[in-house]
């Protein structure tokens, strides 16, 4: 009995690795419901982009807090090219990937604009 259980087991699982196989070849696309603004997108948001995983999506969140950090008043990502910024990802994902993305340019503060008046006076 434990004999052709084993064996349906065995079959089960070859099947199942003949169907994962089989769809590699297929090439996927991306279905998002609006695009993706990596200066607030959380990494599991990130993930979803094609070539990036879950340790270049946490690269360009850790990339992120830290330019947040020096430079208050404006944002890490400009444009897709910034995205080159952050170690592992070069032109070819940007490229990938610039389709899903966007990009909002940040309002100075009013503080911000109140310091640059008094400069000039």
């Amino acid at each position: 009995m434990a004999f052709v259980i084993s064996i349906v087991v065995a079959v089960c699982f070859s099947w199942g690795l003949v169907a994962n196989f089989a769809g590699h070849g297929q090439s996927y696309k991306i279905k998002l419901d609006e695009k993706i603004n990596p200066n607030n997108a959380p990494a599991a948001s990130l993930v979803r982009l094609s070539g990036i995983g879950i340790s270049r999506a946490e690269a360009i969140v850790a990339y992120r807090e830290e330019f947040n950090q020096k430079s208050k008043n404006r944002l890490a990502f400009q444009s897709c090219n910034d995205l080159q910024k952050v170690k592992g990802i070069g032109p070819k994902t940007v490229q990938n990937i610039s389709q899903w993305l966007k990009f909002e340019k940040k309002e100075p503060s009013r503080s911000h604009i109140q310091g640059l008046v008094k400069e000039r006076r």
